[in-house]
């Protein structure tokens, strides 16, 4: 008995040990492994070797370790800490407040730790010109950033990684979880070396197409045409399918980044040249005049822009909806696209409708924008009814917004440019049949780009350039493609400066001339050799009905051996008795269409201040004192009809501030200062550059410019304003992003009588709901206006603001409101779309900044030209 219970002793004793040895040796193991999988680096370490520097790398991903053997040998904890470990990143940034977890915790940061001492250590990617970034913003445009050499990131000096701070709403941190969440999951991105420091930049600067980033657009182009294709593609020769196009706005309303807009529509218009028949030149310019929104170049006149209730009644005759109910979805849902693709995409059909093409939508749209006469309404109703009748898909949703005129999809005009040009080298290369190198396909990109952008800026009518790109080829289009009379170009406008010493700094040691800034509408006057000749407004709208005075009196102004030419100048009312010049007021007066001469009350002179052609001779490229000369030797001065700007070659502070005393007295608003010489002085088309300076006199006091603002919203007045508008909602309005952006609240600067019009003006854009395109922050006015009418508005100064969104993420990510803003005048001759723009705002505040810090480092690109390009 005895020797039992003591053998029965030592194999307990045995057992106990050998349990004991197992746990070691399992604990051990585990150790082991957590060790190689989640080491933690300690701060100011050396990098840890690349083989040991990525997960991903160790163990080939997280996909890979499904089902491995390894997985086997894992404890259900081990399991847990793993997809802890990839779902790290993710996590910080949904949960920066959570509180901090024991084990799992730790096993994330090491990993976080890890991931930054490796970004560090990784060697710059010499041939990457842009490596991807994240940010988290406050607004939805959340955009990848380029950038020519890598950022290296600083490892984190805690144990936790706060991400910024932000006030974005839920939409936008989705957008910023997506992205974490795809990166680390290895979805559409690149490995961890294309990561980096968050870093904003311009839009100028991200759309200024280097050879690098060019070759990357033209790279994801050549392999998103399978993406942007539609199922089954098209056959050549075949009329291009609206479902094709319609599919690339959505893709392209879906991302918020600039060079994945740019690269979706290279591909969709590589497409459309691939598949075109020889010599049909309609198919791509119907296509680009879709995606820019327009049916015509400006100057023709052919507009879109149809009122809300006649696309609601057409929606409801298409769909078999009531209008009310259509109104009921349409308050919903804010946009009148998505209820009438809901709408269409619900209804019941017995047969599938014949697919809509291209060239149909296309001439039915501009049969809609044509009618007119007293039948017209209900023509323009049947027609979009026909057109909502066929649509499938996303068709419906386009082509609403096509009828309103805003397609909402955050495409700019000079992105569809760049896309334009990228596709017409990527169809020469494909149809060369040659390889090209890396550099050869970049310096093409690259040169495409800039020949196509300074052809576009001298002749803006897709109707001459698309036909010249498919025919002769974009490295002939500056041969065929030239400055012609009858095509208006944009003009060249100028910086605001706020003192005189900043002209003399910006113009030191160089010749410049001073204007009068005449208080007028710009002019731009075209005659033809057959002597035809047309006026056009700066938006190139054509305004020779609204002057018929000045198109009759012009032939009297011009000397024999002139026969053709395009001047810039400025048309100013003027009192023909006293030849008093009178303010732009008085000739807001005059009527804008149908004029007769017999009754034209308000009198225009002409004043003449460059000239761009002559006798079939494009002057652009030379310097304004030649061009000057030019307009002196074959023009004449005829009182009270036509004249030259009056000039200055003032060159001292005190000359040029008697000669802006002068101009004032004369009834004008200052001056215009332009450089004389030099390639400096050369006209550059729609730009704003800083080779001309215009000098206010509100200037010298003020911020430095009047704002063209849009009235987007108002506040019932009260006391004596109780039956009108009080007060108002202002915003700018930013081409890219199509949307207008709040900057204000102004309720200064109106009598009674202005109150009065204003209500009258504005209480028929009233709306249910603020629109879509409006990006509100926290401005809560009573009412909401339909965008359409600017003001123009000075400001005492410009200070950040959490409510406003005007200029949001570009100087910080709070916006930029004005102080004590006063109301000047309305502008008839400006549309909603011309208003300013938040670069324009920020820059101005930049400015501010600058002064009222009295030097400091200027921002990269703060003198740089903007406006179009």
């Amino acid at each position: 008995m005895a020797v039992r219970l003591r053998a029965s002793a030592r194999t307990r004793m045995f057992q106990s040990r050998v349990r004991v040895a197992i746990r070691y040796l399992s604990f051990t193991c585990m150790r082991r492994q957590q060790t190689l999988e989640f080491i933690t680096m300690p701060k100011n370490i050396k990098a840890v070797p690349p083989q040991q520097s990525s997960l991903k790398e160790m163990w080939g991903g997280k996909k890979k370790l499904k089902g491995a053997a390894l997985d086997a040998s894992l404890s259900p904890k081990e399991e847990h800490m793993e997809v802890d470990d990839v779902k790290s990143e993710t996590e910080n940034v949904k949960h920066e407040d959570s509180p901090p977890r024991s084990e799992e915790m730790d096993v994330e940061q090491s990993t976080s730790l890890t991931k930054n001492v490796k970004r560090k250590e990784s060697p710059p990617a010499v041939n990457d010109a842009k490596l991807k970034r994240r940010r988290v913003v406050e607004s939805d445009e959340d955009e990848d950033v380029k950038s020519g050499h890598t950022v290296s990131a600083k490892p984190s000096s805690s144990r936790k990684q706060t991400p910024p701070k932000s006030q974005s709403n839920g939409k936008a941190k989705k957008v910023a979880e997506m992205e974490v969440a795809e990166e680390i999951n290895g979805g559409a991105a690149a490995s961890s070396a294309d990561e980096g420091e968050d870093e904003v930049v311009s839009e100028d600067e991200e759309l200024d197409v280097d050879g690098a980033a060019a070759s990357k657009n033209a790279e994801a182009a050549l392999s998103r045409t399978a993406e942007v294709d539609i199922k089954g593609g098209w056959k050549v020769g075949e009329p291009v399918p609206y479902a094709a196009l319609a599919h690339v706005f959505s893709l392209i309303e879906a991302t918020t980044k600039r060079i994945e807009k740019t690269s979706l529509l290279t591909a969709f218009l590589l497409l459309v040249i691939q598949r075109s028949a020889k010599g049909d030149t309609k198919s791509l310019l119907q296509a680009v005049y879709l995606c820019i929104n327009r049916l015509s170049p400006d100057y023709i006149g052919v507009e879109l822009g149809i009122g809300e209730s006649l696309l609601i009644k057409a929606i409801g005759e298409s769909t078999g909806r009531g209008n009310a109910t259509v109104k009921a979805d349409l308050k919903k849902e804010g946009d009148l696209g998505l209820v009438a693709m809901n709408s269409k995409n619900n209804q019941k059909t017995l047969f599938k409708p014949k697919a809509l093409t291209l060239p149909f939508v296309f001439s039915n749209l501009r049969d809609i924008a044509l009618a007119s006469g007293q039948s017209s309404q209900a023509k323009k109703v049947s027609i979009i009814t026909k057109l909502l009748a066929s649509c499938q898909g996303f068709e419906a949703k386009y082509i609403i917004r096509s009828l309103e005129g805003k397609l909402r999809i955050g495409n700019a005009e000079r992105s569809v440019l760049v896309a334009l040009a990228h596709a017409a080298v990527l169809a020469e290369k494909g149809k060369a049949g040659k390889k090209w190198s890396q550099e050869k396909l970049a310096a093409r990109l690259t040169e495409g780009a800039e020949i196509l952008k300074a052809v576009y800026s001298e002749l803006p009518t897709y109707d001459k350039v698309i036909p010249a790109i498919l025919e002769a080829g974009i490295d002939k289009l500056r041969e065929t493609c030239k400055l012609t009379p009858g095509v208006p170009l944009k003009p060249m406008l100028a910086k605001p400066t706020k003192a005189i010493g900043e002209v003399l700094d910006r113009f030191e040691n160089k010749k410049f001339t001073c204007e009068y800034k005449y208080d007028g509408e710009r002019a731009q006057v075209h005659m033809l050799h057959d002597g035809t000749v047309s006026v056009f407004s700066r938006n190139s709208e054509d305004m020779s009905k609204k002057y018929p005075d000045l198109v009759e009196q012009l032939p009297h102004c011009f000397k024999e051996n002139t026969k053709s030419f395009v001047l810039d100048a400025e048309a100013v009312a003027i009192d023909r008795i006293t030849g008093k010049l009178m303010p732009f007021q008085e000739l807001s007066k005059r009527k804008r269409k149908d004029v007769k001469v017999e009754d034209i009350q308000v009198c225009v002179c002409l004043f003449a201040f460059d000239l761009l052609y002559l006798n079939g001779e494009p002057l652009l490229q030379k310097p304004l004192n030649e061009r000057r000369d030019l307009l002196r030797e074959h023009f004449q001065v005829v009182p009270g009809e036509f004249d030259f700007a009056k000039s200055s070659d003032a060159e001292s502070i005190e000359e040029i501030q008697i000669f802006l005393e002068e101009s004032v007295k004369d009834g004008c608003e200052g001056l215009m200062v332009k450089m004389l010489e030099s390639d400096a002085s050369y006209y550059e088309p729609s730009r704003r550059s800083v080779n001309w300076l215009k000098l206010k006199k509100d200037y010298l006091a003020g911020v430095g410019d009047s704002l063209d603002l849009v009235v987007v919203g108002g506040y019932y007045g009260k006391g004596k304003r109780t039956n009108v508008y009080g007060a108002f909602l202002l915003a700018c309005y930013d081409s890219d992003s199509e949307e207008f952006q709040t900057i204000c609240k102004i309720g200064t600067g109106f009598s009674e009588e202005v109150l009065q019009t204003h209500y009258d003006a504005l209480k028929p854009l009233e709306l249910t709901k603020v629109r879509g395109d409006v990006k509100v922050g926290g401005a809560k006015p009573d009412v909401w206006f339909e965008p359409k009418i600017v003001w123009e508005v000075l400001t005492a100064d410009l200070s950040m603001s959490p409510i406003y969104t005007a200029a949001q993420g570009l100087v910080e990510e709070r916006g930029i409101s004005l102080r004590f803003p006063r109301f000047l005048r309305i502008r008839d001759d400006k549309a909603a779309d011309d208003a300013t723009g938040p670069e324009q705002i920020a820059e101005m505040y930049e400015r501010q900044v600058l002064a009222q810090s009295k030097g400091g480092k200027k921002k990269k690109g703060a003198d740089a030209d903007d406006e179009f390009w």
